[in-house]
């Protein structure tokens, strides 16, 4: 086969973060200006139909890329070029079959859809809008989970970064237009959320190319005699609907989110549809900034499974347990600076961000930077646990989180001084649920127990400087230049954040959260850590 380089687990995670930063870039460019021009009203609506369409999507291309990524990284790690060959083929066709039925029940039932699952039934045209990307997204997933299963996150990352810019331009034209020429918000989300729709359609396309130039099957002079597509096709499920099943549970927890809350915040608080509709998308808003954190981690947990697998696959189990403690430390000493920089400085990064927003944003915001923690750990966790064929546990624990923040939304939401409070209450307590389970999970799997030091305490200590050091940072800034005003209050924000990524990163260095070893697995690490004097 002509396939591009392939690369250790890190480096791809590197090369995907590079592309995270960009994504996320161009998502601001996309989501800040839409918020403000939707307002929160327009922009609840927006996330509501978004959260439909990551149902269908999740329930189409959760598992079956991770299943397809770890078979592909078997067969390659063992020589099988025929056997990768025929799991490919197979693997297209029933993404294709899946994309269709699922595609297909968005585009002919929307009003069902808004009305029964999230009890909106303006948002049933957006559902419309996104009916094709599931499909599209579906074809996509094969193309990357080949060339994840190779080692190579090039493709990945450059098709995903051309869809978000795709969608950008796309989804802000029409909605900029569709405003302009006075058609009310159920018609302009729909015109702003069609470009996630154009987004998948770009993605394909260059997935396609990339494929037919650098992954062609051709034939081998000793081939190997692969599996029957039947048996093939039951590893396939065997792997990804345990994995599918635990992602759409994720997916119908955030639905159910939304319906909770906008139902509780009516039917036992007493708010008006409007206003429960506006605190929904003051909370979707803070969302969108508590999501930054998981995208810096996801990288990661693409990169990891075919790692693992292959050294499953050679019957290296030392090595394996390895990859697997230094990505959750790796994982920590990311999402846990991010988190707490998000939950100190909430205030002055929504009222920065989203000026014209709810008040309920900073408080939001806060919760939301603490739950985004461990949202992050229990990703990678969930990735450890898949990587090494142990997929079922994650359903139990996934089950378990969403049991727990239905309860408590039920509960905490209908509480009129909590309010939609309640629904970043509910997140923490299911992640935590989450992140516990998986690490008993993780323990009785793998030969090595992880170490509570070096996977939390090493990077927490450094996240805890600075964060004191960015909170004190900040109000120090507002004693000297007054935020009041936009401009001012973000200058102070950015002070403080740059004084806060100094601090950490001396802190890390100096308590080896990070070390020389793990920097020598990224493009140019090695130089790095000489400059930094890592050891």
């Amino acid at each position: 086969m002509a396939k591009a380089k392939e690369q250790n687990y890190l480096f791809g995670a590197a090369i995907m973060t590079a592309g995270v930063i960009i994504m996320k870039i161009l998502g601001a460019v996309y989501k800040i200006p839409l918020g403000n021009m939707l307002g929160d009203d327009g922009y609840g609506l927006f996330l509501q139909a978004y959260y439909v369409y990551s149902m269908f999507l999740t329930l189409a291309t959760a598992g079956f890329p991770v299943a397809l990524s770890r078979m592909i990284s078997s067969a390659q790690t063992r020589g099988l070029q025929m056997q990768a060959r025929r799991t490919y083929t197979v693997a297209w066709w029933a993404f294709f079959a899946l994309g269709v039925v699922c595609s297909a029940v968005m585009f002919i039932f929307p009003e069902w859809l808004a009305d029964t699952l999230i009890h909106s039934p303006d948002t049933a045209l957006s559902i419309q809008a996104l009916a094709p990307a599931v499909l599209l997204c579906c074809v996509v997933s094969t193309y990357r989970g080949l060339t994840q299963g190779y080692g190579n996150m090039t493709p990945t990352t450059v098709s995903q970064v051309i869809e978000v810019l795709a969608k950008v331009i796309v989804g802000l034209a029409l909605a900029g237009y569709l405003i302009k020429q006075g058609y009310d918000n159920t018609v302009s989300v729909a015109g702003a959320i069609f470009g996630v729709t154009v987004g998948s359609l770009v993605a394909l396309v260059y997935m396609m190319v990339y494929k037919m130039r650098n992954y062609r099957f051709e034939s081998v002079a000793e081939p190997d005699v692969p599996e029957s597509a039947g048996t093939i096709l039951k590893n396939l499920l065997r792997i990804g609907i345990p994995i599918a099943l635990g992602s759409v549970v994720l997916s119908l927890i955030n639905l159910l989110d939304a319906g909770l809350c906008m139902s509780r915040l009516q039917d036992a608080v007493g708010y008006s549809y409007k206003y429960a509709n506006t605190l929904y998308g003051v909370y979707g808003k803070a969302q969108t900034l508590f999501n930054l954190p998981a995208a810096f981690i996801t990288p990661l947990t693409i990169s990891i499974v075919p790692a693992i697998s292959a050294q499953l696959a050679l019957k290296n189990r030392a090595q394996a347990g390895k990859i697997s403690e230094d990505s959750l430390r790796i994982s920590m000493a990311v999402a846990l600076p991010m988190g707490v920089g998000l939950a100190v400085l909430s205030e002055p990064i929504m009222n920065v961000i989203y000026p014209t927003a709810h008040e309920a944003g900073g408080l939001l915001l806060c919760l939301l930077g603490i739950a985004s923690v461990f949202v992050c750990f229990s990703l990678m966790s969930t990735a450890v646990l898949q990587a090494s064929g142990n997929e079922k546990l994650t359903l139990y624990s996934i089950i378990a989180g969403g049991l727990v923040k239905i309860t408590i939304n039920w509960f905490i939401i209908a509480i009129p001084s909590v309010n939609i409070y309640g629904a970043p209450i509910g997140t923490i307590c299911c992640y935590v649920t989450m992140c516990v389970m998986n690490i008993i999970f993780i323990n009785r799997s793998l030969d090595k127990k992880l170490s509570f030091k070096n996977v939390f305490l090493r990077p927490a200590v450094p996240s805890l400087i600075m964060g004191i050091a960015a909170y004190g940072v900040f109000y120090l800034c507002c004693m000297f230049i007054a935020p009041d005003g936009r401009l001012a209050m973000a200058l102070d924000m950015c002070i403080a954040i740059a004084v806060a990524v100094i601090v950490y990163a001396v802190a890390v260095i100096k308590l080896r959260a990070i070390t020389a070893e793990d920097m020598a697995l990224i493009p140019k690490g090695d130089k790095i850590a000489r400059l930094l004097h890592m050891s």
